[in-house]
């Protein structure tokens, strides 16, 4: 007995009032009828909408030199009014201490951030952003966010500050879930 392998589309043609959420939810609905996939119209859009939004970041950044992850190191760093320990850049990458310290590691090198003594206690070091690094920031930083208005296109002033809530909540939710 001879078997034949054929291709088989996991989902029909697409529906032209349809988006890739749509197609995902409709193909677990076929495939797992029983489970309620109605959240993945929030959590997958929202998912999504984040990898790609990331993935253009990537892309801007290259010219830079620098990572996603370094430049959240500097934008942290440029937000603050003051040099940071090592723990609060962590805190609020969300990057492991390790992590944090190999960005920091390679920022420096490329003369980006330096290292200050803490006058208090010769064991911690705080970070501080160079000019170059403040240079950077004040580049990438505004493209960053014409690039995040260019997303909102078609949405007015009133159905932002909407959706900007609704994600508050769900975010709470999330970080609620996160702590111990």
């Amino acid at each position: 007995m001879k078997l034949v392998a054929t291709m088989v589309f996991m989902s029909p043609a697409p529906r032209p009032d349809e988006d890739f959420t749509d197609r995902v939810r409709r193909e677990w609905a076929e495939t797992h009828p029983d489970v309620d996939t109605s959240p993945i119209e929030v959590m997958g859009r929202i998912t999504r909408i984040g990898s790609q939004a990331l993935q253009q970041l990537d892309r801007a950044l290259d010219a830079s030199g620098v990572s996603r992850a370094e430049f959240d190191v500097l934008c942290v760093l440029a937000r603050s009014d003051r040099p940071l320990r090592a723990s609060e850049v962590t805190a609020v990458t969300m990057l492991s201490g390790a992590s944090t310290t190999k960005h920091v590691d390679r920022l420096g090198r490329l003369g980006l951030v330096e290292r200050l003594p803490f006058e208090r206690d010769g064991r911690v070091v705080l970070l501080h952003l160079t000019e170059a690094g403040r240079a950077l920031v004040d580049t990438e930083f505004p493209q960053r966010v014409e690039r995040d208005r260019q997303f909102l296109d078609g949405l007015d002033e009133d159905e932002c500050a909407v959706l900007a809530g609704l994600l508050r909540r769900i975010a709470a939710n999330v970080e609620s879930g996160l702590r111990p």
